[in-house]
């Protein structure tokens, strides 16, 4: 799933925009200069607190970028687990009130995005597997840090009462990680129904299903090109024999490794695939610039202890990577508004030092 990450020098890069932006001091909010580095003025200003406790994460905006929709586990919303949440990231306080709950308070949920009309939504959910939270993986004796893969997980869309509406999938296993084209048109997930964890499409009803990668390793976290003709995604791809008899020693056990990733990019069919990072280490969490030619994304490729993660930036032909957020601790899930104007993101800044992953929304005025 597109699941936070807590904790995670191969190569490190010096990169600079090509045209920096200057931005006079008068345009700054207050705000800036406690919630940014002085590095990441360069691309960001005015930049807005969203959430103020637990693990928020997996922001996407509505098609009109006035809504956004994101998973929460707050415990002071009353959730054991994940749930999903919507706001009006310009009105609504979620210091002094709770925002709409999307989802049924049972069991866990992932992965949320608006379908066209900003009425309603679809968002994975465990649900029907059972009321309570599916238990987390526990530390493991070889080390390994492991995402569990529920096999719970489908899919499902709601209106923004939070009433079900359809099912989409009710194939034996894991499908989540769901995103929606700019077209309005078809719905890109991760499914297990091939025994792998591969990309599938579909239209907006669940209907006309086809399968559209098929190497062996973890394919997911996809999401379409402003106009809708590409997808970009994070994916393992074990080679030697011991890595792929892990990995798949791993998938019975209904657990991914994803300390390894790289970022690809296809035609929306799947076709025509390219292979745009090779960092080492972690590379994920991608979306697509306003411009179509250039990919965010988070990653801990610079670290050498797995940490920090931050925010990073790279052309389609895997030049120019530039480095965007220089926190200390974790920034990632980055997404652009529709117009372009604004990026949402998710991070460990601000947090009184605690655990807590809040998000933000920030102007982008890098180019």
């Amino acid at each position: 799933m597109r699941t936070l990450l807590c904790a995670f020098t191969l190569l490190a890069f010096a990169c600079s925009p090509k045209t920096e932006t200057q931005v006079e001091p008068e345009a700054r909010s207050a705000s800036d200069s406690l919630l940014l580095h002085p590095e990441e003025m360069k691309y960001l200003k005015n930049i807005k607190q969203l959430t103020f406790g637990g693990n928020n994460a997996e922001a996407y905006w509505a098609f009109n970028d006035s809504l956004l929709v994101f998973q929460s586990d707050y415990a002071g919303w009353d959730n054991a687990c994940d749930q999903i949440y919507y706001l009006n990231w310009r009105e609504d306080d979620l210091q002094s009130q709770t925002p709409q709950r999307l989802s049924t308070g049972l069991g866990r949920t992932t992965c949320s995005y608006f379908l066209p009309g900003d009425q309603t939504i679809v968002y994975a959910s465990t649900h029907l597997g059972g009321e309570a939270c599916p238990p987390v993986p526990e530390r493991r004796a070889d080390g390994k840090y492991v995402w569990p893969i529920y096999d719970s997980f489908d899919i499902f869309t709601a209106d923004l009462n939070g009433t079900i509406l359809s099912q989409l999938t009710n194939e034996p296993g894991y499908d989540a990680e769901a995103t929606v084209s700019p077209k309005g048109d078809r719905i890109v997930f991760t499914s297990m129904r091939t025994g792998d964890l591969e990309l599938y499409t579909m239209n907006l009803d669940g209907s006309d299903v086809k399968q559209i990668t098929s190497e062996l390793g973890y394919d997911g976290g996809a999401f379409f090109s402003p106009d809708g003709s590409k997808i970009v995604w994070r994916a393992s791809r074990p080679q030697t024999e011991e890595e792929i008899e892990e990995y798949k020693s791993l998938l019975k056990e209904g657990l991914v490794k994803p300390t390894e990733m790289e970022l690809y990019v296809a035609n929306a069919d799947g076709s025509d695939v390219k292979k745009i990072t090779s960092l080492g280490k972690a590379n994920w969490a991608p979306f697509f610039h306003p411009s179509g030619e250039k990919l965010i994304f988070a990653s801990n490729h610079q670290t050498e202890r797995g940490y920090p993660f931050n925010l990073f930036m790279i052309n389609l032909d895997g030049t120019g990577l530039t480095r965007i957020t220089h926190d200390g601790t974790f920034d990632a899930f980055p997404v652009f508004s529709n117009d372009g104007k604004y990026l949402v993101f998710a991070s460990n800044r601000n947090n009184g030092g605690t655990r807590d992953t809040n998000l933000f929304v920030a102007e982008w005025i890098g180019d």
